[in-house]
């Protein structure tokens, strides 16, 4: 496999096929960024009864490329009061790590890093996200932005413990925190038809990890104007853009290895990967419909539901889960 091969060889050419690789997945990363963002402004026109982007390029394709130049061209300022090292670190740094989590990813087989802790890493990724969160909000010196930093520390401390759990279900039933052996356990069955609640839960995790409607209480319009980044502009604003998309694609990515089988299921040889792509985009289709159809959650509202009622809910399947797993199979 490509995957082991760049982890076994050493040599200069090892390190440098690795490097091209990692470059590649970046590039692509990007790209999908892009569409994605055409893809959800299609969707979400439709949900309206809109045409939604139409000009830039056939069908509006071009869109996000024209959006992403005009924001980089942009002037990017920093506050005079604002702690500037800081201020431009924190965008860098969010962005930096949603490339991170791309490292241990598996797609069709191949990975950059094939770590046997992939999901370890992954769990700390996200859990670093929310540094660049307080960095943003802080050294902004206003009180919007340092509320809705605020207020994703608490939402992130809050629901982790929901994913948490549920990433340490799939470990104890795959015996293995490595991304391709979880795949290979799902050949014959998904993990989604023993373990749907906690496929649910984890989907609820991830809205919340990723400030999703109805969980974008960080940047609620509405209250806080833009939230951590409202004093962003130009580049810097546009490193944050890119740094919440790509984590939305990483986890879409992280949710179709967990539990819908990745590539392996059902095995179809060649168009493997076509079949593991379009479980993918149908769970971004599920983040977009949301975000059409739903309303935001009251911040209290956010708190009672992560801590009364779906955290005794996680631990009480996963000991429920523990036990049947023990019981029949082991």
């Amino acid at each position: 496999m490509v995957s082991s091969f760049f982890l076994s060889d050493n040599s200069s050419i090892g390190w440098l096929l690795s490097l091209v690789f990692a470059l590649l997945l970046i590039l692509a990363v990007l790209l999908s960024i892009a569409f994605f963002t055409v893809f959800e402004r299609k969707v979400l026109a439709a949900v309206q009864g809109r045409k939604g982007p139409n000009f830039v390029g056939f069908m509006g394709i071009l869109q996000a490329i024209a959006d992403g130049l005009k924001l980089f061209l942009k002037e990017t300022t920093i506050p005079n009061r604002a702690s500037k090292f800081l201020f431009v670190f924190s965008p860098i740094f969010m962005f930096f790590l949603s490339l991170c989590g791309w490292l241990v990813v598996p797609i069709n087989g191949v990975v950059v890093a094939n770590i046997d802790l992939a999901l370890v890493f992954i769990f700390m990724i996200s859990s670093l996200n929310v540094y660049s969160i307080l960095g943003a909000g802080w050294s902004s010196n206003s009180r919007y932005a340092f509320l809705g930093s605020l207020r994703a520390a608490a939402q992130v401390i809050s629901y982790e413990i929901i994913m948490g759990v549920s990433f340490l279900l799939t470990v104890v039933i795959s015996q293995s925190y490595n991304l391709t052996d979880i795949v290979e356990m799902q050949r014959d069955c998904p993990f989604i038809l023993t373990m749907f609640p906690f496929f649910v839960l984890f989907f609820i995790a991830i809205l919340a990890e990723t400030n999703r409607v109805p969980f974008d209480l960080p940047e609620a319009e509405s209250e806080l104007v833009s939230g951590y980044n409202v004093e962003y502009s130009g580049f810097m604003f546009t490193l944050f853009f890119l740094a919440e998309y790509a984590t939305i694609i990483l986890f879409s990515n992280v949710i179709a290895i967990l539990f819908l089988g990745g590539w392996v299921f059902p095995d179809l040889g060649i168009f493997s990967l076509f079949v593991y792509l379009l479980k993918v985009i149908c769970v971004l289709f599920c983040f977009v419909l949301i975000r059409g159809v739903l309303p935001r959650y009251r911040y209290d509202q956010l708190m009672m539901l992560g801590w009364t009622i779906l955290m005794p809910v996680a631990f009480g399947l996963f000991f429920f889960h523990i036990a049947v797993f023990f019981f029949f199979f082991v």
